[in-house]
């Protein structure tokens, strides 16, 4: 006899009951007797392949009982999560760290992550997080049913990884205020924060933002047998109001006006690898669905799953949310300028959205540019196909204006943390005659999901003059002594130019962000790496600013290499510039294999530096 859930019942497919048999029906519960006669009987028990995951109660006869956790088994044919591709099942199922990339468009730059979802008590944690989720506590027994079902998991999860409805995971938070918690910077890995959640009553940890949220769903998919990647989204469209136009304003100086519509310097989701029956075919396969909390749909913060092929095609009536996922990388732009005299006028500004979609490659760390499946080439007509299907008029009534003003921002490739540097407006006049113009040109710190700061250096010239033909290239200095402390952890500034004809009154804003790299960290593992053998991993950073370092502290994480934990060494010496960072830490490796030791540096003017080193662990 076999039990699910606090309720089992025929009706919810929960319950059965079933004889032994000469051998096992791999399409219904059976069992079969495969051991040798005698005291001890050894008996193989198979699952209908579209059995509900969880923990199950076995009662055999009057005495034997047992239990044991049924997941999702992306091996099988008839699972729902089949997956035909051995590499890939290793990357996205097995795989417990990875790597998720943030930086900015021009640069994508790559974060390692734990993901560790084999650790000690994370699949515990990760079948809680099904019985906390409100359709579990409303009717346990329905709740329990759905469980066969990966769409209704992965929504689920979707909604359960933020705590904006619920006693989800993660609280999320986008201000440099983290009184109360950690920076989201500060996690190298998910493992932590679901044995924060599992030990402290389920109390949401502090704090999250975008691509902690999916990290955490990634690790929580694997647990439970649902192939699962992260995915960035560069540029990406927050739309709303569902119109697919995001509307910004600006004031006279460039600087955008806040509004509830804007674009993420980056964000990131998760895509997980499933059939849907409930939808036409032709959209089995890999489906967005996104646990950072933006917009509410059917009531709830949750996003997806939604088949990244409807969104390449425009199908926006398919379940679910297909609408706000495409606007993520399809939204037209439009700018308009708010004036002094509460007037507003139509910029001219060429904006990208849905920019180099990245996930990590297949068995090595490198980026694989997923754009192709999200969207056809700009300018095709398979992409004007899918903008007719998706009533996308903005898209479609959109032409190319010949500028006679043409307006760039260039920058230099000596752009790095700590430096004083100069990047450059770039003004070109196509047209016949000679043109008088005024050029701002500002910077600003901003953090990835585009919320200003301070200002890090700024120009106004009233007179720009221009012959026919002619180009004027306009200097900026960056200084580190303005910049330095107005970064947040994102190591982002905005660069904005405004330019403004005077004999047509037309306006033309060109915008740029750029990403400032943090110093490597230097890795050596010291001793022979092998199971159950202490190591010492040495690891050294060089300071690149003009100003001393303080309460210098190195962390380390790695799935079967720190037993689920997080070792830590702090160091008391003060490192002035240019000179050395040095610690050592020691770890006991439990498993063989590929690792992935990922590394995070802290002090109090360099946050959150992050790196990694691959480990091969012999047996």
């Amino acid at each position: 006899r076999l039990t699910f859930g606090p309720h089992p019942s025929d009706q919810y497919g929960t319950r059965a009951s079933f004889d032994l048999s000469a051998n096992i029906d791999t399409s219904c519960w059976s069992a079969a007797v495969t051991g040798p006669p005698g005291n001890m009987v050894a008996l193989s028990i198979c699952s209908p392949p579209d059995a509900p995951i969880g923990r199950y109660t076995l009662t055999l006869g009057h005495s034997g009982r047992f239990e044991f956790i049924l997941l999702f088994n992306p091996w099988c044919p008839g699972d729902a999560v089949y997956m035909d591709n051995e590499e890939s099942l290793k990357e996205y199922v097995l795989c417990q760290d990875g790597i998720i990339f943030r930086g900015n468009y021009k640069l994508p730059l790559p974060t390692p992550w734990n993901f560790g979802q084999f650790e000690t008590g994370i699949l515990d944690a990760c079948l809680r997080i099904l019985d906390m989720n409100p359709k579990y506590l409303r009717n346990p027994g329905k709740d329990c049913s759905g469980r066969r079902n990966p769409i209704y998991v992965c929504r689920v999860l979707s909604a359960m990884v933020n705590c904006n409805d619920d006693q989800g995971v993660l609280l999320g938070k986008w201000t440099d205020d983290y009184e109360g918690g950690v920076s989201p910077m500060s996690w190298k890995g998910s493992v932590e924060i679901l044995q924060n959640w599992d030990r402290n009553a389920c109390q949401p940890v502090r704090y999250g933002q975008c691509w902690v949220f999916a990290a955490v769903a990634c690790s929580v998919s694997r647990a439970l047998g649902i192939p699962c990647r992260v995915v960035t989204n560069y540029l990406s469209a927050h739309d709303t109001n569902a119109n697919l136009v995001i509307e910004r304003y600006i004031n006279e100086d460039g600087q955008p006006i806040r509004s509830r519509d804007m674009i993420w310097n980056y964000h990131c989701w998760v895509e997980s690898w499933m059939t849907r029956p409930d939808l036409k075919s032709g959209f089995d396969g890999w489906q967005a669905s996104d646990p950072t909390p933006q917009e509410k749909s059917e009531g709830v913060y949750c996003c997806g799953p939604i088949p990244v092929k409807a969104i390449k095609e425009g199908e926006l009536m398919i379940k679910y949310d297909a609408p706000f996922v495409f606007a993520e990388v399809n939204a037209d732009v439009v700018t308009f300028m708010q004036k002094k005299d509460g007037n507003t006028e139509k910029v001219t500004a060429a904006t990208l959205v849905g920019q180099k979609i990245s996930t990590k490659n297949v068995g090595n760390d490198k980026r694989e540019d997923i754009t192709h499946l999200y969207k056809y080439p700009e300018g095709s007509a398979e992409e004007r196909e899918a903008f007719k299907k998706a009533n996308h008029q903005n898209k479609l009534l959109q032409q190319q204006e010949n500028q006679g003003l043409h307006l760039t921002i260039k920058v230099t490739s000596e752009m790095r943390k700590g430096c004083d540097f100069d990047v450059y407006a770039v003004v070109t006049n196509n047209t016949p005659s000679e043109k008088k113009c005024r050029l701002v040109f500002g910077s600003t710190s901003v953090s990835y999901n585009g919320v200003l700061g301070e200002n890090c250096g700024f120009k106004d010239l009233l007179n720009v003059e221009l012959q026919p033909g002619g180009e004027r290239r306009v200097p900026l200095r960056l200084n580190y002594s303005k910049y330095g402390g107005a970064l947040t952890e994102d190591n982002l500034i905005r660069l904005a130019a405004l330019l403004i004809d005077y004999t047509t009154r037309d306006i033309t804003l060109a915008v740029r962000n750029i990403v400032l790299e943090n110093p490597e960290i230097k890795v050596r593992i010291l001793g022979e790496p092998k199971e159950n053998r202490k190591l010492a991993a040495e690891l050294t950073l060089q300071n690149p600013l003009p100003e001393p370092l303080e309460s210098c502290c190195f962390s380390i994480e790695g799935a079967n290499l720190t037993g689920g934990r997080v070792l830590t060494e702090r160091l008391d010496s003060v490192v002035g510039p240019g000179e050395h960072v040095k610690a050592k830490i020691y770890f006991t490796p439990t498993h063989f294999g590929l690792r992935k030791l990922v590394v995070d540096f802290n002090s109090n003017k360099l946050c959150h530096v992050k790196g990694y080193r691959n480990v091969i662990i012999g047996k």
